[in-house]
């Protein structure tokens, strides 16, 4: 099957084609696993993290991408959620162990043998890839790959985002930085909480437009004050500009979510 793989930790000012296209094996499910025929697989900055280091791979090469849309093509033996042709996603949680007190509580994350799909194990830049079947989801009719993909990443963390703010209707929330998971996360507030207003920080003056269009009563760039207080305020920016700032803005007990694996250090002097 074809697939692109990471062979190395790269340094994107040096190259623009870190992935190298290559033919490997087709894998085949093991127990309690199923095998997708890829048809989409969504790309994500943490993609960047992993290529450049700051995530990076226990082993190379790997095969990147954690936003997968496909059909179910194989089981390994045991598995039997899934029957052949299924339209499945996979997303960021590959495998753990299922039994520590973080699994049986909804917080596989921080399971100590987490292991992260397209960094720990080959994810969906690929052809076929295999995943154990409790971590693959049934994916709705109605809903198109392309569209879907995103909410496996961006939407999911963007909506645990939303939770950890512990926001109540009516709060005012602020958004710094507006890609993927952003805006995701202002049309989930807009439905949860319609009486909390958004303000949005984001460098990009296109970025700020598109936030009032989809709702923010407010967008101004990464340094600007809001004009009120906000309770919480999520991140989702590799840089820590957009945290020292955002602090500014919260109210007496306001609560920042930083949205992010790991931050880039090319302003890490803004901490001081």
């Amino acid at each position: 099957m074809r697939a692109q793989l990471l062979q190395g930790i790269r340094d994107l000012s040096e190259t623009d084609e870190p992935l190298e296209l290559a033919d490997v094996p087709e894998p085949d499910p093991g127990p309690g696993e199923i095998r997708i025929a890829v048809d989409v697989c969504g790309v994500c900055h943490t993609e960047l993290d992993e290529i450049e280091g700051r995530t990076p791979p226990p082993l190379f090469p790997v095969i990147p991408g954690h936003q997968v849309i496909g059909r179910v093509d194989g089981r390994g033996e045991g598995a039997g959620r899934f029957t052949i042709g299924d339209r499945v996603g996979v997303a960021w949680i590959h495998s753990t162990c299922g039994r520590c007190r973080y699994c049986t509580s909804g917080r596989e994350n921080l399971c100590s043998e987490f292991r992260a799909t397209g960094r720990d194990a080959n994810g969906g830049y690929a052809e076929y890839m295999t995943v154990r079947e409790d971590f693959a989801f049934e994916i709705p009719a109605g809903l198109d790959d392309v569209q879907v993909a995103p909410l496996l990443c961006a939407g999911a963390i963007g909506y645990r985002s939303l939770r950890l703010t512990g926001l109540t209707n009516g709060d005012p929330l602020g958004l710094t930085g507006f890609g993927a998971s952003g805006h995701l996360v202002l049309k989930m507030v807009r439905h949860v909480f319609p009486d909390s207003d958004v303000h949005v920080f984001a460098r990009n003056p296109d970025e700020r437009e598109f936030a009032r269009e989809l709702g923010a009563v407010w967008a101004g760039s990464t340094e600007d004050v809001a004009p009120e207080l906000l309770g919480a305020v999520i991140d989702t920016t590799p840089a820590w500009k957009p945290v020292v700032e955002a602090l500014s803005n919260l109210q007496p007990a306001g609560r920042l979510v930083i949205n992010a694996i790991g931050k880039e250090a090319g302003d890490r002097d803004y901490l001081t």
